[in-house]
């Protein structure tokens, strides 16, 4: 798995142009239940795909908490 930060969690929806159609919180729920089904593969490698799925957890509880436009501030900056 290619991402390993919250930030590049961000990057990356903000990347796939999104932010009018999709809503962050929206995205990392979608992005957590792929991980999730991923990790019934037995082939592949579990220990980075339950890193992702801690991210957008936290990542999702920050959204929550804080708002949207927030998470968005802050990560971008």
């Amino acid at each position: 798995m290619g991402i390993k930060t919250t930030k590049e969690y961000v990057k990356f929806y903000i990347n796939l142009d999104m932010k009018d159609s999709v809503s962050l919180l929206s995205f990392a729920n979608n992005e957590k239940m792929i991980l999730k089904q991923k990790l019934e593969n037995k082939r592949i490698e579990k220990i980075p795909i339950v890193h992702g799925i801690k991210i957008l957890e936290e990542l999702i509880a920050d959204i929550k908490k804080n708002g949207e436009h927030e998470v968005l501030k802050k990560y971008i900056e």
